[in-house]
């Protein structure tokens, strides 16, 4: 029995070659052959184990049943929430030992800025990355914050309204005063430190909320992604996630 015929870029997403958005971005660059002809039509549907998939004119080899690897880092600052960099900076894969370095395919799922620590996931799972990064779901990531002076009752209520970034309202927030997480030593003492659930992820959504109330973030650093937590990983340090991990993680998201 045959089987049944998947699309293209999730086939390939699956077997952990990349990302399904950067598959499309593949097919559409016309880098990808199934049985010798250029392929340019995202909806393409293959046979895997029948047709003949090449990528840039390698041969995808396809594994009959593949483990699905996510790791939970514990980003620190100055390291870029991606695979490689052309001017030679510091990567979270630089992070891993071997194998994962380099003979598994992880790829950051979503991202931190540099200047910003915390939790960030790894994956090889294409399917996985699409799903947790996906705008239509709202997957809540907690961040404490500390930021420059004392934001009124006010900025805060507004902070959590939404506020306008270049003709966006951003999603309705939770923020509240708390305190230093207790790894930080030493803190600023002319900023004030939040708690903030954000329900998106849209780039430097924080940074950028913070700079339009007027009151710039000093330090940014995420604890929490759904209902994975840091825990005791200190900076550098990541576990691999179990399976009851992973399907509580999507659970929300079915």
């Amino acid at each position: 029995m045959n089987p049944e015929p998947q699309r293209l870029q999730k086939l390939l997403a699956q077997q952990g070659l990349a990302s399904r958005r950067q598959v499309e971005a593949w097919i559409r660059a016309g880098r990808i052959r199934v049985n010798g002809e250029v392929v340019t039509e995202l909806g393409y549907k293959v046979e895997p184990g029948r047709d003949r998939i090449e990528v840039d004119g390698q041969l995808i080899q396809f594994a009959q049943r593949r483990s699905r690897h996510v790791l939970l880092l514990h980003k620190p600052v100055g390291v870029l929430s991606t695979c490689a960099d052309p001017l030679g900076r510091k990567t979270v894969l630089d992070l891993l030992p071997e194998p994962w370095h380099s003979q598994i395919r992880l790829y950051p799922v979503g991202r931190l800025d540099a200047d910003s620590s915390g939790a960030l996931l790894l994956s090889d799972d294409g399917d996985l990355t699409l799903k947790l990064t996906h705008p239509r779901y709202h997957l809540p990531k907690i961040y404490r914050v500390q930021v420059q002076g004392q934001p009124s009752q006010t900025t805060l209520q507004h902070w959590r309204e939404g506020v306008d970034l270049e003709g966006y309202t951003t999603l309705p927030a939770e923020v509240e005063f708390c305190s230093a997480p207790g790894f930080f030593k030493r803190s600023n003492p002319e900023g004030s430190w939040l708690r903030v659930v954000l329900f998106e992820g849209r780039n430097r959504q924080i940074r950028r909320v913070a700079e339009r109330l007027g009151h710039p973030v000093l330090t940014l650093h995420r604890e929490a992604i759904g209902p994975l937590r840091l825990g005791n990983l200190k900076a550098g340090q990541f576990r691999q996630l179990s399976s009851d991990e992973i399907q509580a993680l999507l659970a929300p998201l079915a």
